[in-house]
């Protein structure tokens, strides 16, 4: 049979090692939960100051840490390190200890290497040498040892490890580890032995030769130790005590003076416990009995079947009160050496990442309430934008229905007054004449040329400035209107984005098209002629019609006067309503109608004048008149008839150019009206631009705020679990670390 079924205080690590690698990676899935929310939000571009550098390299750092933390939690194991002179019996103690002759003993195998025994699952035992990862199986002691003699590379400073199967050893199933060493009198490295072996030793056992005192060598190697560790857990095994059996006389003796000296060692010199605790350190035993007995028990034969020497029984049960004091002692310091710093660092690292997820939340509710508070500012500014822009709307449409009028008006009566001096502007005009109508035709273009622009100029001169000057006091107040509805950077170079310009009219008047159905008469006319007489007598328009009428064959009468009833003989009265001028034109009609149909009216009226006047005055009257028509006729030269010709197309434009005077000035109120217009749809696309970037810029507000709700709900979530776990370690530093009362 094997060790007793009760519990071993062993297990007490087993469960602590158990339970705090399960925290701890908890621990590690929580800040690389952390770690990555910490990055992202550091990473957003549209969350700035949430998140410092510093806490992100800090909290990155944590996660790498714990990552190696778990790895080493995970090959955590009790470790006991026996110490002693050469052919103490160190290999016979952890013989005894695991109930099985696992090492060699007794042929000084141990003085070349460290031997390091543990547990495997397997149920084959093999060795590994240090720096070598072959697998040498190894199924009795003796062949252990003869491949540790047969291996020559091995020196005192190496360790081979020993895979025992732990059904059979219920010591080894419970991470316990036991190395043996070389005796401290066969070298002087001891420096190096400890940092290589003992620095995570959780208790030293040393093996001392009953039959001799406490040696320097030993002292001095454990003084090294004491140095380097803060009070390490030391055991003193005084082996071989079955030797006092022999002289039971001086047993007490003896007894008293290796313990007088182990105190003074533990107490005294190494400073390690209290006097009290330091006899619970030094025990009397003899490992090569007890690992007799035990096997004489696994074979089933009673424990002291075998000769054994006097007082066997006592010193079995001082090994196994060694044995139950050392499991108690291993445990609790293995928990506290393995486990306790560890948890001190995680809850420093738990409180850290609280304080950063603290941080991280302060940081993001204040971000966030200045958010809220902007967003409003840009909401109270869209809607103060878009109210200002309809009624500054409103207010600048009637504006420009003002000025365009003003415009009108201004034009129409620059223009009227122009059309009344249009004969300066026509006499003006130099240029080649002849009646050709080829020369007339070249004439005329040049004529409608120069009008139309002498016209334009004279009507830029007039209006132009006034114009401008209204034009651009409007733009301006328009401008300062609708500025304060512009953010200020684009009020800066709002006059490069809206530049008020001069502002030219163009009045288009296009006198070629205007005047081309104009016809002139320069055909030479005597003044005292029958058409001129007419003409004075009835207006250019009825002497046309006179004209015509003479050239009729019998004797017309007006309609007017027509629909009059008369009898047929007499002429009848004209009626009431029979305008005179109708009358006058029917009466010469008639008349010229009649002595044009024979001379013998003309000799008749001749006959009457010579009769009355006499023949000088006729002939007086006569030369008169044949006088006065060749002297007009001499001077109707190609100068008089330009004259006429302008006289004429003077006439003709003016009637022409009244019939487009309120034309011209709509048109060039139309022409204000767009310049004003663009301007005004310039500002509005800036008020628009602004209008887009406050929505723009709200509904980027209204995404960072969700974001950083969202951050602050993860916050709070992170450090709750942060919370969580804290409690945990804490449970586990109340069932594990701390000493029951």
């Amino acid at each position: 049979m094997m060790a007793e079924t009760n519990p071993s205080p062993l297990r007490h690590f087993v469960l602590a090692k158990k339970k705090i690698t399960a925290i701890f990676e908890e621990l590690l899935d929580y800040v690389t939960e952390g770690t990555h929310f910490v990055e992202e939000t550091y990473k957003n571009p549209e969350l700035e100051h949430i998140v410092t550098e510093d806490e992100l390299a800090e909290i990155q750092t944590y996660k790498n840490k714990l990552a190696i933390i778990g790895e080493v939690l995970a090959r955590r194991h009790m470790k006991v390190a026996f110490f002693g002179r050469t052919s103490s019996g160190k290999s016979s103690v952890i013989n005894a200890m695991l109930w099985d002759k696992v090492l060699p003993s007794g042929i000084g195998h141990t003085t070349n290497c460290f031997l390091s025994v543990e547990g495997t699952d397997g149920d084959k035992a093999y060795l590994m040498t240090e720096g070598s990862d072959e697998k040498k199986s190894v199924k009795t002691v003796n062949q252990l040892a003869h491949a540790l003699h047969m291996d020559k590379d091995l020196e005192a400073g190496c360790l081979v490890h020993v895979f025992w199967p732990k059904a059979k050893c219920a010591l080894l199933r419970d991470d316990l580890v036991l190395v043996d060493s070389p005796g401290t009198d066969v070298t002087t490295e001891l420096d190096t032995w400890i940092d290589k072996f003992c620095l995570d030793a959780d208790v030293f056992v040393l093996v001392a030769n009953s039959e001799s005192t406490l040696m320097n060598t030993e002292k001095q190697f454990f003084h090294k130790v004491n140095e380097k560790l803060s009070k390490p857990n030391i055991f003193i095994l005084n082996n071989r005590w079955d030797a006092s059996a022999s002289e039971p006389e001086y047993m007490e003796d003896v007894r008293k003076q290796h313990t007088e000296r182990c105190l003074t060692f533990l107490v005294d010199e190494l400073k390690v416990v209290g006097a009290s605790e330091a006899r619970n350190r030094i025990f009397f035993v003899s490992a090569k009995e007890v690992l007799s007995a035990r096997k004489q028990k696994a074979q089933g034969m009673p424990e002291g079947g075998a000769a054994l020497a006097e007082g066997f029984q006592t010193r079995f049960q001082e090994f196994q009160h060694f044995e139950k004091i050392f499991e108690e002692c291993i445990s609790q310091s293995a928990v506290k050496t393995k486990f306790e710093q560890h948890t001190i660092r995680a809850k420093q690292i738990l409180d850290t990442v609280k304080n950063i997820m603290d941080s991280i939340n302060v940081a993001a509710a204040n971000q966030r309430v200045h958010s809220m508070e902007e967003r409003e500012d840009q909401k109270d500014r869209l809607d103060f934008v878009r109210n200002q822009l309809n009624l500054l709307t409103d207010d600048i449409k009637n504006k420009i229905k003002e000025v365009t009028e003003e415009v009108a008006n201004k034009v129409s009566s620059a223009m009227s007054e122009e059309i009344c001096r249009l004969s300066v502007l026509v006499n003006e005009f130099n240029c080649d004449f002849h009646p050709s109508s080829q020369v007339l035709k070249l004439y005329k273009n040049e004529l409608n040329k120069h009008l139309e622009e002498g016209l334009g100029r004279n009507l830029a001169d007039r209006c132009s400035t006034e114009i401008n000057k209204l034009m651009l006091q409007s733009q301006q107040d328009m401008i300062e209107n609708l500025q304060s509805l512009l953010p200020p950077d684009v009020q800066n170079k709002l006059h490069v984005l809206v530049p008020c310009r001069k502002f030219d009219l163009s009045y288009d008047l296009n006198c070629h098209s205007l005047c081309s159905d104009f016809q002139e008469d320069i055909v030479f006319r005597f003044s005292l002629g029958w058409s001129a007489l007419v003409s004075r007598f009835l207006g250019p328009k009825n002497t046309q019609r006179v004209l015509l009428a003479m050239a009729e064959p019998a004797l017309t009468i007006p309609r007017s006067l027509a629909s009059t009833p008369c009898a047929p003989s007499a002429p009848a009265l004209p009626p009431d309503n029979a305008s005179q001028e109708e009358l006058m034109v029917s009466l010469v009609t008639n008349l010229a109608s009649l002595t044009s149909r024979t001379s013998m009216t003309v000799l008749i009226v001749g006959g009457v004048i010579w009769r009355t006047v006499g023949w000088k005055v006729i002939s007086l009257s006569l030369s008169m008149y044949g006088l006065l028509y060749l002297y007009e006729r001499l001077t109707w030269t190609t100068k008089a008839k330009e004259r006429a010709f302008k006289q004429q197309f003077v006439n003709y434009a003016t009637e022409k150019l009244q019939l487009v005077v309120n034309f011209t000035s709509a048109n060039c109120s139309h022409q204000v009206q767009q310049e004003m217009a663009t301007t005004f749809a310039r500002l509005c696309q800036q008020v628009d631009i602004t209008e887009r970037k406050l929505e723009e810029e709200i509904a980027r507000l209204s995404k960072e705020i969700t974001q950083l709700e969202k951050i602050q709900n993860n916050s709070k979530h992170l450090r709750k679990k942060a919370i969580y776990l804290e409690n945990e370690f804490d449970s586990f530093t109340k069932d594990f670390l701390q000493k029951k009362k």
